[in-house]
């Protein structure tokens, strides 16, 4: 049933994951800021995606901090903490609450807590939801953009492509030019050895040995990472024959994408660097250690070549797309 769009005024977007999660919603909100250019739109987030929400200003109004609740792991659950959060967001009369957490298995039942005046998103057939006017059975196939696209489209809302976007500002720019890293546009390549869970990590030892092919045809490696993830940057550094420019634990948010966008490509695993590049456009080869590329690698197969660590843990198929891809 297509929203009674001129009664929506106050929209809020409840999605309280990673970065990757997040560009992934991106053509969805896109198609919904064109249905609704006048709205009101806030994302409900994890703290850390209060900068999301500014970098992507064009689409968000507000960002509030949603905490944690019952059921899911992002957060701690505090109950006199939610109960506030839950009291303060019904007094601000939201006209449409989106749930594009995910299947909608634990968050469904807590989404008439918000007070909104119309709910929407996914439900999985058997679990509970609000309505079924405006919940969509959550599809079990495609690309995660996709996925959120098609809940606009049940909503009559039209789709607006399905490209990432990374929006880069003055500021990035010159973020990036304090790193003085030395190092020339489409002259480098970066790989990002990272993630948040080690079991999606692919070996150091693999991408030692990738850093050094890129050094032998005349690319300068990029290692890039968090200060988190500096453990698994200098196992991959220790294992190189070649030197490498270690960026991790030094750049901000802008100025990876920066550091992404203009690289000849990224080697790097699923993860949200690789949803970067693909915002970029920036070609690359994407290590998947979960088992689900159909749903999260990059959907540009020809710029962005994926490997399905779990069905083919070939390192010669990697080396092959990577070849493939810095012969370009």
């Amino acid at each position: 049933m297509p929203l009674p769009s001129a009664a929506i005024n106050r929209i809020a977007i409840y999605r309280t994951l990673q970065l990757g999660d997040m560009l992934c919603i991106i053509p969805a909100v896109r198609a919904l800021r064109k249905a609704c250019p006048n709205a009101h739109i806030t994302l409900l987030g994890l703290p850390w995606a209060k900068l999301f929400a500014e970098r992507f200003n064009n689409y968000f109004d507000e960002f509030v901090h949603c905490p944690g609740l019952p059921g899911l792991p992002e957060q701690p659950f505090s109950p006199p903490e939610t109960a506030v959060f839950f009291q303060n967001f019904q007094q601000q009369e939201y006209d449409l609450l989106l749930q594009m957490q995910g299947n909608g298995t634990v968050i469904n039942p807590m989404m008439e807590f918000f007070g909104a005046k119309y709910l929407g998103g996914f439900y999985t057939p058997g679990d509970y939801a609000p309505n079924k006017d405006y919940f969509v059975h959550y599809p079990d196939a495609g690309p995660e953009p996709e996925r959120h696209v098609r809940l606009m489209e049940f909503l009559g809302i039209p789709a607006q492509g399905n490209e990432l976007e990374f929006p880069l500002t003055a500021a990035d720019e010159a973020e990036f030019k304090a790193l003085q890293l030395n190092v020339e546009p489409q002259k480098y390549v970066c790989l990002h050895p990272g993630s948040r869970g080690a079991w999606r990590q692919w070996p150091a030892a693999y991408f030692a040995a990738l850093a050094d092919y890129a050094f032998e045809q005349g690319f300068q490696p990029v290692i890039t990472g968090t200060q988190a993830e500096m453990p698994i940057v200098e196992e991959v550094m220790q294992h190189m024959k070649y030197p490498a420019v270690n960026s991790a634990g030094h750049t901000t948010l802008g100025a990876v994408g920066v550091l992404i966008k203009n690289a000849k490509a990224l080697i790097s695993n699923c993860t949200g660097v690789s949803h970067m590049a693909s915002a970029f456009k920036t070609p690359g080869v994407v290590i998947s250690m979960d088992g689900e590329p159909e749903r999260w690698a990059p959907i540009d197969k020809a710029t962005h070549l994926t490997i399905d660590w779990t069905k083919t843990p070939d390192y010669n198929l990697v080396l092959e797309a990577a070849k493939t891809i810095l012969s370009r």
